[in-house]
Order: C-alpha cells, then structure tokens, then sequence
C-alpha cells in the first residue's frame, strides 16, 4: 500500500501540520486519479480557489496546486484518491483574522473498488457548519457516521432541522421516482454530482434519466423507487435502504448512471 504525503512539494513534517490537527481550520477537495487524469478537474480547482478565497480572503494558484498534485500522482499506483488540504499553519487561534499565508498539502490512498456493496442508511437530524465549503471540520459528520453504524447501518443521511433532506457525511444523495431526483437544500455541490448531471442524456443510450431538484423530506422517500449516492471516490454507488424503507433496487438505471458517468472525458493534471 503505497501513501505519499507532501507540504508545497516536500516532506511533511509532525510540526508542519500540527495546526492542521489542533486548530482543524481548512478546506480540502478529493479526486479519483486516474493515469494522471481526473474526471471534473477544473471544478476540483475551482472549488479549492472559491474556498480560499471564502476561508482565508486569499487567491490560490491553481495551476501551482495542479502541478503539486501531479508530483504525488507520479509516486503513487493507478488509481488512487488524491486529496488536496489547504490550511494555514501560521493561524492564531486567538485571531484567526490576521492575515495568513495557506499552504497546500497533498496525500494520496489507494483507490476504492467501483462496485461497493450497496448502503444501509440511517437518517439523523444535522446541519455541517458552513455546508458550500467543502471544509475540514469533519467532527460532526465522522460522529453523525459512527453513531449511524452503532445502531446498524453503514452511514448516515443528514435531515435539516427544518426536516429537509440534505446530503450525507461525505457524498451526495439523489433519488429515483421515474427522474433523478436531488435534495433542494443547503449542502456541498459535489463534483460528481455535477458531472452526472451535466452527462445524463448526453449518450446515456435509450434509458436516458431526466435529473431535477426538489425539496424532500423523509416522509418522500416511501415513495422513491431507488437512491444512489455520489462522490469522487466511488462516483455512483446504491442504497439499499433508508431507515426502515428497503429499496428494491434500479439495475437498469445504476448502470445507466455508472455508464454516462465513466463516459466523462478525464483531464490531465
């Protein structure tokens, strides 16, 4: 198992992201990296830019980081997750509004397997801090998670506390009814997400999937005929129940949504 981790290029060092760990203040984005390609990279870059800007009033150089993530996806096997964490180490906790100098650390993991088993979902009344930043506050979520799998379940599906379904602790979450049906609510605009919608209908074949927004809540989702989740890692995987509602499953429609989504071109790094 090959792991590489690098500050701006170099070995990284326990003190170099001890502010990392102690003040948990940053942004991160994850890619499947294939070949030294990546589905949605421009949208990756654009999400780390937006979120310095909106984390630290600062400009990040995207083709800087690019080049930074091509030397680890060089040392490391074909696929991996790629992941890219922007934080300051000079922030001071008790003026976190001091100006800063961010810098960006890139780690990489084997990739996992496209075909996982699907997801046995417990929905839990919850909220991410800032949710459009894709930020490295993961307390709530990872606790969210695990009290989700002490009751039974493989992960959790986040509920707003005006009772909108929103997203899950590191994916996005849509439904079938006849469309692709995503939450309408404050959460994360995945990458993948973003990329199966702009793929469906565009030589999907004849099954092709009609992908909309509309607020829903728990009491929706007797009514669905399927659910996938979506993120970078696994692009499109199924879920097998919510709470206590089973799905019977949508083969037809899971490969339809794998196959327009392995159909997106990959950008070099």
């Amino acid at each position: 198992m090959v792991r590489v981790m690098e500050l701006d290029g170099k070995t990284v060092s326990s003190v170099d992201i001890a502010a990392l760990a102690l003040h948990n203040y940053g942004h991160f984005t994850s890619m499947r990296v294939e070949d030294l390609r990546v589905r949605g990279l421009a949208w990756h870059l654009e999400r780390l830019v937006h979120d310095c800007r909106a984390l630290f009033a600062v400009d990040l150089d995207a083709d800087r980081v690019r080049a930074l993530v091509r030397r680890v996806c060089r040392r490391v096997p074909s696929p991996s997750v790629v992941r890219v964490t922007v934080f300051a180490p000079g922030l001071d906790l008790g003026r976190p509004a001091a100006p800063v100098r961010p810098r960006v650390l890139v780690t990489s993991r084997p990739a996992p397997a496209p075909d996982l088993p699907p997801l046995r979902l417990a929905t839990a009344g919850y909220r991410r801090d800032l949710p459009e930043v894709k930020h490295v506050g993961l307390f709530g979520s990872v606790y969210q998670r695990r009290a989700a799998q002490l009751r039974g379940f493989d992960d959790v599906l986040f509920v707003h506390p005006d009772g909108h379904i929103t997203e899950g602790a590191t994916w996005n979450v849509c439904f079938f009814d006849g469309r692709l049906v995503w939450p309408r609510s404050p959460c994360l605009p995945g990458v993948t997400m973003r990329l199966l919608n702009a793929a469906l209908g565009v030589g999907a074949g004849p099954a092709e999937i009609e992908p909309t927004e509309a607020v829903l809540t728990a009491d929706d989702v007797p009514g669905m005929r399927a659910a996938f989740v979506t993120n970078a890692a696994v692009g499109v995987r199924p879920v097998a129940r919510v709470d206590e509602v089973v799905f019977a499953g949508e083969p037809a429609v899971l490969e339809t949504l794998r196959r327009a989504y392995a159909g997106i071109a990959l950008e070099e790094i």
